[in-house]
């Protein structure tokens, strides 16, 4: 029987083991040495900037945001074609989310979008750097300092991304990446607010601790957000390793790329860097799901993201905006392998599948 491709493969191997074991022998579980190592380690990959450790990548966002002063009575511009999560942290911040276009080349947030859906209530602005590449932050930027926004990268998915030499993470005010396992690089569940001031991620600190930087003396009402130190040390590991992978991972999206036929690849703009947490291929001509379907039934692992916009969601329900190029999106989108475990073998057997469906292997 043929081994199937799977389209997200988790590296986790002997390294990532004894880091984990030298934690549970140290008897510190929680937030402590290995948390402040990493934080100053991924520092490092966002331009030193300062770095807090939190439990996910949602609350990453979150954190952010309300470090930022976001809050009620605030509106918050982000795209629709995302997770659910972008939104979410949102809401959680007592802020209103105000949907926006994308860009078809890149599945980014429009600046025309945000432009159009700015109010005087517009706080700020959460672009995606979705499937990791960066949004147009040059654009949106310009923008967003003609009307005083706050800028909140949503980098969950564009560790080691750049736009014009500069890595994102550091193109706004905060910044969140997510640690989930499928992610660029792992801590099992994990995330990290970046932050362009000392004050901010102080700020971001004292709200993942409940409230309190020292011991029983909460100056704030806080969460309980902490990232342990186990997660932590497979993050250090994992870390050590991410440009490599990156590099696999721009290697093999390169195959991808002049390889396929029949279906429309991702693009790079010249002043980026994609770092390809997905390959996302357009299928247009209402054939997304039979390729779906058919990549499926040959071992080939694939997945829609997003399949329903954020705007659709039962939890949001606003079916009265027209975002026309989210709606195309939705259903032209398809994530094929392109993680660095994969094959050569692997990358022929992705290419011929999709050519042979499209009449052209």
């Amino acid at each position: 029987m043929t081994k199937p491709v799977p389209l997200a493969a988790p590296r986790i191997g002997a390294e990532e083991r004894s880091a984990v074991d030298a934690v549970l022998r140290s008897g510190m579980l929680t937030q402590g040495p290995e948390t402040r190592a990493f934080e100053s380690e991924f520092s490092a990959t966002v331009a030193d900037r300062p770095c807090v450790a939190v439990n996910s990548g949602t609350s990453a966002l979150l954190l952010a945001l309300k470090a930022l002063g976001i809050g009620p009575g605030d509106e918050v511009i982000l795209p629709s074609f995302t997770f659910a999560a972008t939104a979410n942290a949102v809401v959680l911040a007592g802020a209103v989310p105000v949907f926006a276009d994308i860009e078809p080349d890149t599945f980014t947030l429009a600046p025309n979008g945000l432009s159009s859906a700015i109010t005087s209530r517009t706080a700020a602005v959460l672009p995606v750097h979705l499937y990791g590449h960066p949004a147009d932050m040059t654009a949106l930027s310009r923008v967003a300092r003609r009307h005083s926004l706050a800028i909140v990268e949503d980098a969950a998915q564009a560790h080691l991304a750049m736009i014009g030499g500069l890595p994102v993470g550091t193109l706004g005010d905060a910044a969140a990446f997510s640690f989930y396992p499928t992610k660029n690089m792992t801590t099992g569940e994990g995330g990290m607010v970046v932050t362009n001031s000392e004050e901010t991620a102080r700020i971001a600190r004292l709200l993942r601790n409940q409230g309190m930087e020292q011991r029983y003396r909460n100056e704030i009402v806080g969460y309980n957000m902490r990232m342990t130190d186990i997660h932590a040390a497979i993050g250090r590991v994992q870390l050590r390793s991410l440009k490599t992978w990156t590099e696999r991972r721009r290697r093999n999206a390169a195959v991808l790329a002049n390889a396929l036929r029949g279906v429309e690849v991702p693009i790079e703009r010249s002043d980026a860097q994609h770092v390809y947490h997905q390959f996302t291929i357009r299928v247009p001509g209402g054939r997304r799901d039979a390729l779906s379907s058919a990549l499926s039934e040959a071992g080939i692992g694939n997945a829609v993201y997003y399949p329903v916009p954020v705007h659709l969601l039962p939890a949001y329900g606003r079916e009265n905006l027209d975002l026309p190029e989210t709606n195309r999106a939705t259903h032209e989108v398809l994530s094929i392998p392109v993680h660095p475990s994969l094959s050569r073998n692997d990358l022929r057997r992705v290419v011929a599948e999709i050519n042979r469906f499209t009449g052209a292997g």
